[in-house]
C-alpha cells in the first residue's frame, strides 16, 4: 500500500521532469511552424505572439515576438529589460533591396523626428546590411535579437549578418515596425501582443 502511494506521489514529478527535458514545441501560423520558446544570450524566451505578414494576399513572412514575460501593450514590450527576439520565417523570395526598403520605411513611419535622429547612423548600417545580402528565399529565417550589453544582432539561418547595433533605441525602432502607431499590418500587431 505504501509502495503504491509513493509511486502516485512521484509520477507527477517524473512527468514534470520529462516535460522540462522535451524540446520546445512549435505552433502553426498559417501553415508555418514557429517555435514557442527560444534561447537568446543564455536566457529562455517565450513566444509572446505570432502572425502572418501578407501583402496583397500574398504571404510574405510569419513573424514571432519572443520576450522573457508576457506583454500585451507596445510600451510594455519595448520596456522589457532582458533579451528579446523577432523571428521572420520567409514565405517567398524577396530581393534584399526591397526587403531593406520595407524595414526602413516601417521604421520611419513609426518614429518621431527626434527618435530617427538618435539612430540614424545605425539605420544606415542596417540598410547597408540588406543591400549586401543575397535575396532571401522561402524557408529562410531572419532573427533580430536584442542582447543587453551587446546590442541588436541580426542573423540569417542561425549565422550572424551585418554589424551589431549597440543602442536600445534602435532595437525599439525596429520593433515599432510591427508594434508602432502605423504598423506594417494591424492584425499582426494584435497577434504579436497576444490578441486575435
Amino acid at each position: 500500500m505504501a509502495f503504491g502511494f509513493g509511486i502516485r506521489k512521484l509520477l507527477p514529478l517524473g512527468l514534470l521532469a520529462l516535460a522540462c527535458a522535451m524540446p520546445a514545441q512549435a505552433i502553426e501560423v498559417s501553415g508555418v511552424k514557429v517555435e514557442d520558446a527560444v534561447s537568446v544570450a543564455g536566457k529562455e524566451l517565450k513566444l509572446n505572439g505570432a502572425g502572418m505578414r501578407a501583402i496583397l494576399f500574398v504571404k510574405f513572412y510569419a513573424i514571432g515576438l519572443y520576450l522573457s514575460e508576457k506583454k500585451t501593450t507596445p510600451a510594455d514590450a519595448q520596456a522589457v529589460a532582458g533579451p528579446r527576439r523577432i523571428s521572420l520565417h520567409i514565405q517567398r523570395e524577396i530581393n534584399s533591396d526591397e526587403f531593406g526598403q520595407l524595414f526602413i520605411k516601417g521604421m520611419n513611419n513609426n518614429s518621431t523626428k527626434e527618435e530617427k535622429s538618435k539612430v540614424i547612423a545605425q539605420t544606415i548600417k542596417f540598410g547597408e546590411m540588406f543591400a549586401s545580402m543575397e535575396p532571401v528565399k522561402k524557408g529562410d529565417v531572419i532573427t533580430l535579437d536584442w542582447i543587453p550589453g551587446t546590442g541588436t544582432v541580426a542573423g540569417l539561418n542561425g549565422k550572424k549578418i551585418g554589424e551589431t547595433m549597440p543602442d536600445i533605441a534602435f532595437y525599439n525602432a525596429v520593433l515599432r515596425i510591427w508594434l508602432g502607431d502605423m504598423p506594417a499590418q494591424e492584425s499582426v500587431k494584435r497577434e504579436l501582443l497576444g490578441g486575435k
